[in-house]
């Protein structure tokens, strides 16, 4: 083998090393901001929308099946996490500038928060609802009658191999956090 095979050779090693590093310490990486203790590390969300789930049935029931912010808010598919991953960026950039860095900013800007998040749920059908709830599941027997009543069309289009016409978020709407003032104003203008 020549000098230049050898050396042809060990460049490409030292790429595939440094590579598979990296693509490790971004993977690390990806998932470390993927964890509700990252969620809450600002106070942002510590004070205000983690407060609220922990009174709602996505932090304490009877199955003790917990929600975390991460589970609701990030996709689990590579691909659909790191667009939210850089769409997230956006927020950082808002933490930078302190634009809900008190509760009186976040509740002023608490409306356009919450739409932006039905819209984003809405566009994906509910994805991240869908990972732990499933129509096709639903033993409408075990639920309130109200809920039944409200999810028997759905079970029998998803039955029938038909997507359902609507989808959670649609009914869903502060499940697992208040509703802000104007909200259905919001919604409605939003189209939701």
């Amino acid at each position: 083998m020549s000098k230049l095979n050898r050396s042809v050779l060990g460049i490409l090693a030292i790429g595939v090393v440094i590579g598979v590093a990296g693509w490790g310490a971004f993977n690390w990486s990806l998932e470390l901001t993927n964890t509700e203790q990252f969620c809450i590390s600002c106070h942002e969300m510590r004070d205000n929308v983690y407060q609220e789930l922990q009174e709602t049935v996505h932090w304490s029931n009877r199955t003790g099946v917990r929600a975390t912010c991460p589970d609701c808010h990030v996709p689990r598919d590579w691909t659909h996490k790191i667009i939210r991953k850089i769409k997230a960026s956006n927020e950082l950039w808002h933490k930078m500038l302190g634009t809900i860095d008190t509760p009186e900013k976040f509740e002023k800007h608490r409306v356009e928060l919450a739409v932006s998040e039905w819209q984003r749920m809405k566009s994906t059908n509910s994805r991240e609802c869908r990972n732990c709830h499933d129509f096709a599941s639903m033993d409408l027997e075990k639920q309130e009658e109200r809920s039944a009543e409200r999810h028997d069309p759905h079970v029998w289009e998803v039955l029938d191999g038909k997507e359902p016409t609507q989808t959670c978020i649609d009914c869903h709407k502060g499940i697992a956090h208040h509703l802000p003032a104007g909200w259905e104003e919001a919604a409605k203008a939003a189209g939701l």
